[in-house]
C-alpha cells in the first residue's frame, strides 16, 4: 500500500522534489508474537530507489519527472504488535532523514509514503496516522495524501487482486498520480464510505466471485471523467480496532462523479456480504487430511493451508499444532507412508543440533511455541536429517527433518513459503508429494499451479479464518459476519474529506 502527499503550495514545478518514506507491517493483535525495529529491514537513501524501486531512476519516465529522494522505508514480515520502542526509532529516523533531505534541496513538493495499512504499535491508536503527523511537522500542513493503509483524508491505492499480484504496478500508479497532481496544480476532492464488513481475504480473493466483480467495478470508476483513483478497502480482519472496517475511497476533480463512484462501490460490496465464500473448501484439519488421503493420483499433490498460523497474514508462524496433529496420524508413522511435506515450524536450537549432525543423521530435537503457545507446546521430534540450507532471507536456516513419512521443515526464523524454489532448494519435491501442507491462507500463485486439488484448513492461530472465536472487543458493531442482522441498512451516502486533513478514523486495507 501507498500514499502520497502533495505540497499545494509549490504544485507547478517543472521537476518537483519528492520524498520517499514510511513503515509497512500487517499486525495481528491476536498472537503474542512482538515486531522489533528489525524485522522491517529498513532501507535508506538511494538504495530504496536502487533496490526497492528502480522504476523512480533517472532515465525513466518516472524518474525524469521528478527529483525522488529516499528518507527510510521499513517493510516487515506480517506479524504482532510493533513494539514502541521499535516504532519510535525508525519514525525519529524517518523525521531527521526528511530534515536533511529539505536542508540540502529545499521544501519538498510531494512525498510517497510508502506503507501497507493494519500496522498496530504497543499504546497507539492509528500509528500510520501517529506517523503521518510527524511527517507533516517537518515537509508542511498543506499537503494532501494517498494511502492504502487507514483512512487518512486520503487518496487511496490499494492493490486490486488477492493474492498481491499487481504490487509493482500499484506502486507505479501512486507515483503516476502523484507527478500528475503536482503537474495540475489542484488537490482532487477525497470521498469515502464506511462499509460494516470486516471480511479475511480467503473470502475476498479476486479469483472468485463476487469479490471479482467488485474489484472490476472499481477500474469502471476510476475510468469516469473527472475520477482520479477508486478503491476497495476490505479491511484487516485479524486486528481488533475501532477503525477496522470494509470502506470505499474514491479521489477526483468532479465531486458528483465522486460521490456516484463511492456509493456505487459502496452499494455493490454491501449487497454482495453474503455471497462471500471461502476460496477453497474448508475443514478442520482432521477433514483435510481425510480428504487428502482419499484423494487418488489426479489429485495429488493435494494441498491444505494450515491457515491460523499464517506468517504472511501476522501469524507467529511458531504454533505446533498442526504439525502435531499431523505426527499423530498413523498414516504417517512410516517412511513407506504417503509423502507429507509440512512447512514450517520455527525452532533455532533444534536447527542448531541438526545442523551439527549433518545431512543423513537421526536426531531427537524440540521446536516451535517459543512465542505463541496458546494453542500448544513445543514438539519433540526424531527423524532423519534430509536437507539444510543456510543463508535464507527471512529463515536463516532450514533444515528438513523426516519423521516417518512426513518431511517438516524446521527453521531459525518463521518464513512464508510461497513459491516452488523454496522446497526444491531443499530438496524437495512438492509436486511428486502426496500432500503438501503449508502455513498459509489462499494458495499463492505458484503453490495454486502446483495443486491438484486444496482445502482450506480452519486451524487456531494468531489468524484464525473462524473470526468468531477469536473474540474481537473492539470493532464497531454491528459488523458482518459478527452480526448477521442489522436493524437498518447502513449508511452508504459518500462523506467527503475536508480539505483541512483533520484526522478521519477509517480502515486498513
Amino acid at each position: 500500500m501507498v500514499a502520497c502527499h502533495l505540497n499545494i503550495y509549490k504544485l507547478s514545478m517543472a521537476c518537483p522534489l519528492i520524498a520517499i518514506a514510511g513503515l509497512a507491517c500487517e499486525t495481528s493483535t491476536f498472537t503474542p508474537s512482538r515486531t522489533s525495529a528489525a524485522a522491517f529491514h529498513p532501507q535508506r537513501g538511494g538504495t530504496i530507489l536502487t533496490e526497492r524501486y528502480p522504476f523512480l531512476l533517472p532515465g525513466t519516465p518516472l524518474g525524469d519527472a521528478a527529483a525522488w529522494h529516499g528518507a527510510l522505508t521499513g517493510h516487515a514480515l506480517p506479524g504482532g504488535q510493533v513494539t514502541r520502542k521499535a516504532f519510535e526509532s525508525l519514525a525519529s529516523e524517518i523525521i531527521t532523514r526528511l530534515r536533511q533531505i529539505v536542508a540540502a534541496h529545499g521544501p519538498l513538493d510531494g512525498l510517497w509514503f510508502d506503507i501497507h495499512g493494519a500496522m498496530v504499535v504497543e499504546g497507539v491508536s492509528d500509528a500510520e496516522a501517529e506517523l503521518l503527523r510527524r511527517i507533516r511537522a517537518v515537509i508542511g500542513p498543506s499537503a494532501l495524501s494517498r494511502t492504502g493503509a487507514c483512512s487518512r483524508p486520503a487518496d487511496v491505492l490499494p492493490r486490486r487482486t488477492a493474492p498481491h499480484v499487481d504490487v509493482r504496478t500499484t506502486r507505479e500508479r501512486a507515483c503516476r498520480n502523484l507527478v500528475a497532481c503536482l503537474r495540475r496544480g489542484q488537490r482532487p476532492l477525497k470521498a469515502w464510505v464506511p462499509v460494516p464488513i470486516l471480511l479475511p481475504g480467503e473470502q475476498t480473493s479476486t479469483r472468485d466471485e463476487p469479490a471479482s466483480s467488485i474489484y472490476a467495478a472499481v477500474t469502471v470508476v476510476e475510468a469516469s471523467d473527472g475520477v482520479l483513483d477508486a478503491a476497495v478497502w476490505v479491511g484487516y480482519a485479524w486486528a481488533d480496532e475501532p477503525r477496522n472496517r470494509a470502506a470505499i475511497v474514491v479521489t477526483g476533480w468532479e465531486r458528483g462523479a465522486v460521490a456516484r463512484g463511492a456509493e456505487l462501490l459502496a452499494r455493490l460490496f454491501w449487497d454482495a456480504r453474503a455471497e462471500f465464500r471461502f476460496v477453497a473448501p474448508t475443514g478442520s484439519f482432521a477433514e483435510c487430511l481425510d480428504a487428502a488421503l482419499r484423494a487418488d493420483a489426479a489429485r495429488r499433490p493435494f494441498f491444505i493451508s494450515d491457515s491460523g498460523d499464517n506468517p504472511t497474514a501476522g501469524g507467529s508462524g511458531d504454533v505446533t499444532w498442526g504439525l502435531t496433529r499431523l505426527l499423530e496420524r498413523e498414516e504417517f508413522r512410516a517412511p513407506t507412508g504417503p509423502t507429507v511435506i509440512y512447512a514450517s515450524v520455527p525452532g533455532p536450537e533444534a536447527v542448531e543440533v541438526a545442523v551439527r549432525a549433518g545431512v543423513g543423521a537421526t536426531v531427537t530435537v524440540t521446536a516451535g511455541a517459543e512465542v505463541d503457545d496458546l494453542h500448544a507446546g513445543p514438539i519433540t521430534l526424531t527423524g532423519r536429517v534430509h536437507s539444510i540450507k543456510e543463508g535464507d532471507v527471512h529463515a536463516g536456516v532450514e533444515v528438513v527433518l523426516q519423521v516417518g513419512s512426513v518431511l517438516a521443515i524446521l527453521t531459525k526464523l518463521r518464513k512464508p513459503y510461497h513459491l516452488e524454489r523454496d522446497f526444491t532448494q531443499l530438496d524437495l519435491r512438492p509436486r511428486d508429494a502426496d500432500v503438501v501442507i503449508v502455513k498459509i491462507g489462499y494458495l499463492e500463485p505458484e503453490l495454486y499451479a502446483m495443486a491438484k486439488d486444496w482445502m482450506l484448513g480452519l486451524t487456531p492461530g494468531g489468524v484464525d479464518q473462524d473470526l468468531e472465536r477469536l473474540g474481537h472487543q473492539k470493532i464497531h458493531r454491528p459488523m458482518w459476519p459478527f452480526d448477521r442482522v442489522f436493524n437498518k441498512d447502513p449508511d452508504l451516502s459518500a462523506r467527503f474529506i475536508p480539505m483541512s486533513d483533520e484526522p478521519l478514523t477509517g480502515v486498513d486495507e
